[in-house]
C-alpha cells in the first residue's frame, strides 16, 4: 500500500469532471485501513471515502487524502432457506446483480446497472423499480476510523429510510464499509409492479418472467433513459423524487392534473422528480457544458468539458425554478464535495 500524491480525480467520477487529490490511497485489503490508522492518517488527514464514484460532484480539487474502497471478493452460501451473498467493499454493483442472476439468487435483479460499489450501496440504501437494498441486505462490516476497530451491523443499525443511511447522518465519514452481506432467495419472488416493467414484459410476450427476465428488462430500460458514464459524464439521478403530503398533494392536483405520483407510506406520496424537471422546460436543455439529459429530465450530463461547478449552478437553476413553480424544494441525491 502506499499513497500518491496530487491525482487526478477525473477517472474517478462518472461525471469524468477535472479535480485533483491532495493524496489518494487504494485500499486492497482490510490490514490497509488497520494500517493506516497506526500511522495516524485517520487524524492528520482531510478524508473523503469513494468507491466507484458514481454519487459524488466534485466542484473544486480535494485537499484532503481519497480513500478509494477496491476489496474484492464474491461468495454464497446457504443460509436457513435462503442464499447469503457475502461481497467486497471494492466489487462493482452491477457485476454482483449478474453474478446473482446468473446463479439464480433472486432479490436483487430490480437494482440491474445501478452504478457504484456494493460498499457505497447500503450508504445511499440504493433503489430502483420497486426494491431497496434494505429489502434484502443482511449485515455489513465497516472500519471505524475513530478507533481502529471493525464493527458489523444489522439493519436495524443502519436506520434506513428512503436513499438514506446511518452511514449519511450520525456516521459520516466515520465508517469505510469493507463487506456487504445481502440474504437472497433461490425461489423466484419477483417484483414487476412498476408500469414500466410489466409494460416491457408484455413487449417480449413474457407472461412467466424469470430472474434473468426481469434484470434483461430492468436493463433495458434503464440504458433507453439514461446515458453511459462511459460515453457521456452523469451520476443517474441527479435528485430525489419530493416526498410530500397526501393534503400537499390534493392542492397541486388542482393545478396541475397530469402530475406523476407514487404511493409511500401513509399520509405521503412520492413526487417525480423528472416530471417536475421537465414541466419547467428543462429535458433536454443544454447550457454551456452541462444539460439534463434528452430522455430523462432527472439526470444531469456533462457535455464534454464542464467544470463540478458549472454543472452545480446548473443544478441551481433547476431548484430555483420547480421551487418557484410547484412550491416545491428538490434534493440533490449526489453528493457534492
Amino acid at each position: 500500500m502506499s499513497i500518491l500524491n496530487n491525482v487526478s480525480l477525473k477517472h474517478y467520477n462518472t461525471f469524468g469532471v477535472e479535480a485533483t487529490a491532495k493524496k489518494l490511497v487504494h485500499i486492497n485489503h482490510e490490514e490497509d485501513l488497520l494500517a493506516l490508522y497506526n500511522d495516524g492518517a485517520f487524524e492528520t488527514e482531510k478524508l473523503l471515502f469513494l468507491g466507484g464514484g458514481s454519487n459524488m460532484l466534485f466542484v473544486d480539487d480535494y485537499d484532503g487524502l481519497v480513500v478509494h474502497m477496491n476489496i474484492k471478493g464474491l461468495h454464497a452460501f446457504p443460509i436457513n432457506e435462503g442464499i447469503e451473498i457475502c461481497i467486497g467493499g471494492g466489487e462493482r454493483w452491477h457485476d454482483v446483480v449478474m453474478y446473482c442472476v446468473n446463479n439464480g439468487f433472486g432479490g436483487i435483479e430490480n437494482l440491474s446497472l445501478i452504478p457504484g460499489t456494493a460498499g457505497a450501496a447500503p450508504v445511499q440504501n440504493i433503489g430502483a423499480y420497486g426494491v431497496e437494498l434494505q429489502d434484502v441486505f443482511y449485515s455489513c462490516r465497516a472500519f471505524d476510523i475513530r478507533n481502529g476497530s471493525f464493527r458489523t451491523f444489522n439493519s436495524a443499525d443502519c436506520k434506513f429510510s428512503y436513499r438514506d443511511s446511518v452511514f449519511k447522518n450520525e456516521y459520516k465519514n466515520r465508517f469505510l464499509i469493507t463487506q456487504l452481506n445481502l440474504l437472497l432467495s433461490s425461489q423466484s419472488k419477483l417484483n414487476t409492479t412498476y408500469g414500466a416493467i410489466n409494460e416491457e414484459l408484455s413487449k417480449r410476450g413474457i407472461t412467466q418472467p424469470t430472474i434473468k427476465d426481469v434484470s434483461a428488462v430492468v436493463a433495458a430500460i434503464r440504458v433507453s433513459k439514461l446515458p453511459d458514464p462511459s460515453t457521456i459524464g452523469n451520476s443517474g439521478s441527479f435528485f430525489k423524487n419530493p416526498i410530500i403530503s397526501v393534503d400537499t398533494l390534493d392542492r397541486l392536483v388542482s393545478d396541475f392534473v397530469d402530475i406523476v405520483y407514487y404511493p409511500f407510506d401513509i399520509g405521503r406520496v412520492k413526487i417525480a422528480a423528472g416530471w417536475l424537471i421537465d414541466q419547467c422546460g428543462w429535458k433536454g436543455k443544454i447550457v454551456g457544458n452541462t444539460g439534463t439529459w434528452k430522455n430523462q429530465a432527472l439526470v444531469l450530463v456533462n457535455q464534454g468539458n464542464a467544470t463540478g461547478l458549472e454543472i452545480y449552478e446548473f443544478s441551481e437553476q433547476i431548484i430555483e425554478s420547480v421551487k418557484n413553480r410547484f412550491g416545491i424544494t428538490l434534493e440533490r441525491e449526489v453528493n457534492v464535495i
